[in-house]
């Protein structure tokens, strides 16, 4: 775009479908699995009959077009490049109905050919921005389709072109029914047959025993929500915890292991994939999503969307290794996000245009954990866990106390009292290692650590920092202390967002 473009309106990135030992190492094994990881832990055998996935395995990540109006194909092809780096294989674009939005995709696409890395791309149709209540609104979608069909980039699965959304569970095209305008009008329409002919793979938000209904529609779902434990409410936890004698006000030991239970969890996936078996016909794909965080922010008078989801206890490492636990049922991993700034959950850079964000974005980096995907991405696609090469330390904090006061109009997010004033880090280590952890010139810890993966925690009170440490044999091979970090005890407004630090 030229300099004399104006700024552009707020990018449509706003889509959420619904509002013990402070040390743990891999592995982290689901009980309901059919995989055998050979050096990241112990075998485990499946307890639920599932037809097991021969399908090539790939990790994708979601990427909100929306976000990226001021983007030239070298933005792009630098965001592939990074991906691609990291173990992510391809971009699934989630387009909008900007009038901008078309040629954004194209020099993505552009951008993949370019790079040279093969890197796949796919369209992923935003179905709550994009309109599709007449069988023209259809038509938007069929031409990005045998646009990009033959495309050397894009993503062919089973021989058709792979496709997805985001919602579209309420769109007719202007048929009698659901089922009826996505069949007619899209993955029936004459227009995607042969080479255009789709693989449609949406993210539906409907109860799985609904999947029946869309057997013409359907060649798989994408579990969006996969990616968080979202029945975990604060209402939830306060019935979980009360039996207990526990509560979330104090978020005891006992309060947080029985909240820790959900993290990662499969529990959805089993779900889902029971509901995918029974359709019938073709094998259905399954693609679950991971994701390290969520926050939201905006007021009543912008979008209204003010919570959080618990993501506390390595949600991220957790997740990827219970769908490296069940890697036979699960064909794709879906990343939650590349770039959706708005709910705090992206690993790519901070660049492009934010959803007016800005306030609980600007300064905090995830690249930490996009570093950290491509040691579980092998693991997903493998079947093993590699052996860590390079000694590496993760460390993530949120930036003020649950509890703080902060003169901010919009409030406390919905939920915020399941989290815990904690630092937490995982380690990554090229043999057995001591790993000294500190928020405090008087708080640190001392923990061994063997060869592999570690999972660690350290509580964080106001004015706290975060301070880590590998040494091994007497030598310090890793001293991480960010100086931009603060854990404040007076915010300028309320932010549940993540500061991440690594030893690049």
């Amino acid at each position: 775009m030229s300099a004399e473009v104006s700024m552009p309106p707020p990018a449509t990135s706003l889509h959420s479908a619904t509002p013990v030992s402070s040390s743990e190492s891999l592995p982290a094994a689901s009980s309901a699995t059919t995989t055998t990881i050979v050096s990241g832990g112990p075998s485990t055998t499946t307890t639920t009959p599932t037809v097991l996935s021969s399908a090539p395995k790939y990790v994708v990540a979601h990427v909100i077009v929306g976000n990226t109006y001021p983007y030239t194909v070298d933005n792009w092809k630098s965001d592939i490049l990074l991906a691609h780096a990291n173990g992510i294989d391809g971009f699934a674009l989630n387009v909008g109905s900007d009038s901008w939005q078309p040629q954004r995709v194209a020099d993505a696409y552009s951008a993949a050919a370019q790079s040279s890395t093969g890197f796949k791309l796919f369209l992923s149709f935003d179905m709550s921005a994009m309109p599709c209540s007449s069988s023209e609104d259809a038509s938007v979608l069929r031409n990005y389709i045998t646009t990009y069909a033959s495309h050397p980039n894009q993503l062919i699965y089973n021989d058709r072109v792979f496709a997805s959304t985001f919602s579209g569970e309420s769109c007719t095209f202007g048929q009698g029914s659901v089922p009826s305008g996505w069949s007619t009008q899209f993955t029936q329409h004459p227009d995607l047959t042969g080479s255009n002919a789709v693989y449609f793979v949406p993210s539906f938000f409907v109860n799985p025993n609904q999947f029946n209904t869309f057997g013409d529609v359907m060649d798989g779902d994408f579990n969006w929500n996969s990616g968080w434990p979202i029945q975990v409410s604060t209402s939830f936890a306060t019935s979980l915890l009360k039996p207990l004698g526990a509560a979330l006000s104090s978020l005891s030991s006992k309060a947080t292991t029985a909240l820790a239970q959900f993290v990662g969890s499969n529990s959805s996936d089993s779900e889902y994939l029971s509901a995918l078996a029974t359709m019938g016909g073709q094998n259905r794909t399954y693609m679950a999503a991971v994701s390290p965080w969520f926050f939201t922010h905006y007021s009543p008078q912008t979008y209204d969307k003010n919570f959080i989801y618990l993501s506390d206890d390595h949600l991220y490492s957790k997740r990827w290794e219970s769908l490296v636990a069940m890697r036979d049922q699960v064909d794709i991993v879906q990343i939650v996000t590349w770039n959706d700034y708005g709910e705090s959950h992206y690993i790519g850079p901070i660049e492009g245009a934010q959803p007016n964000s800005q306030g609980w974005v600007d300064g905090l980096d995830h690249t930490g954990w996009l570093n950290m995907t491509s040691y579980y991405s092998s693991a997903f696609k493998t079947g093993s866990y590699p052996a860590v090469t390079k000694d590496q330390l993760y460390l993530w904090s949120r930036t003020h106390p649950v509890n703080a006061d902060a003169p901010d109009p919009v409030g406390r997010p919905s939920n915020y009292q399941l989290t815990q004033d904690k630092l937490w880090a995982v380690v990554m280590a090229t043999a057995p290692s001591t790993v000294i952890l500190s928020t405090s010139s008087t708080n640190s810890q001392t923990f061994s650590v063997p060869e592999g993966v570690s999972k660690l925690s350290l509580p964080i009170e106001a004015g706290g920092i975060m301070h880590g440490t590998i040494t091994r044999n007497g030598q310090t091979v890793v001293d991480l202390q960010p100086s931009n970090f603060t854990f404040n005890p007076n915010p300028p407004s309320y932010n549940f967002n993540a500061f991440v630090a690594y030893s690049a």
